[in-house]
């Protein structure tokens, strides 16, 4: 990758950053989609991803914590068994084929959430907690095997189902995301791989999106048009992984 490419890589990866981390996310799916789109070695990826949404997520943690949005009660049940299940997915490692597959299928799942975004449900009661500890587990797994923390998939589970409101659901998916990227880097780790050195260089780019989009979005930043843009790159991504060699 010449100078200039990887300048632009740079910059789209802070703006991901920013725009991912004003709804509570950390961009595990969007840096996953614009490492694609330059060219990033498969086997790059899912650790750069997973690096940049620890980051991310610690600040929009902190962030959404702050501002007064998180609830333990509705996060611990997702998060308890989610947990070893991301290290578990962590571990595993996919033939490339079927990784680009699997993360392409992930990238239209989200960006089906971002265009159907539906607004706060006028009701939210939290599942039962055999359920929450089901479906974090399953989360969890998905998470680790595919490189993202899992927030696109809880998410919306928490608005569709009507389990939380969507600030609240900000708040505890990213904190979900930050202990399933960390479980799932862990694994991956464990199993005798690295970090690529792709990853520091951009990280500070993720940092700066990060801070500043987690401020705005913790403090009712409009997400709605960027939801849409974002679908859209996502699913040009999902359609590159999917169907090219």
């Amino acid at each position: 990758m010449d100078t200039t490419h990887f300048a632009l890589l740079i910059l789209v990866v802070a703006i991901v950053a920013f725009l991912y981390s004003s709804v509570g996310h950390a961009g595990a799916s969007g840096y996953i989609a614009t490492m694609t789109l330059f060219g990033v070695a498969t086997a790059a990826i899912k650790p750069t991803a997973l690096v940049l949404n620890i980051l991310v997520a610690v600040i929009g943690s902190f962030q959404f914590w702050r501002a007064g949005y998180f609830s333990w009660r509705l996060f611990w049940p997702f998060a308890l068994l989610s947990v070893p299940m991301a290290y578990l997915g962590g571990y595993l490692h996919l033939p490339a084929h079927l990784f680009r597959v699997l993360v392409g299928v992930v990238l239209w799942f989200s960006a089906v959430r971002l265009f159907f975004r539906q607004g706060d449900p006028a009701d939210a009661n939290p599942p039962a907690k055999p359920v929450a500890l089901g479906v974090g587990a399953g989360i969890g797994f998905l998470s680790g095997l595919t490189g993202t923390g899992g927030g696109i998939f809880l998410t919306p589970l928490l608005l569709f189902c009507r389990w939380a409101k969507t600030k609240n659901a900000a708040a505890v998916s990213a904190l979900f995301i930050l202990v399933n990227s960390i479980s799932g880097l862990t694994g991956y780790l464990s199993s005798g791989r690295s970090i690529p050195s792709i990853a520091g260089v951009i990280a500070v780019a993720a940092v700066g999106g990060g801070t500043l989009g987690s401020y705005f979005g913790s403090r009712k930043f409009p997400v709605y048009i960027i939801q849409l843009l974002l679908g859209t790159v996502l699913m040009i991504a999902g359609f590159k992984l999917i169907f090219t060699k």
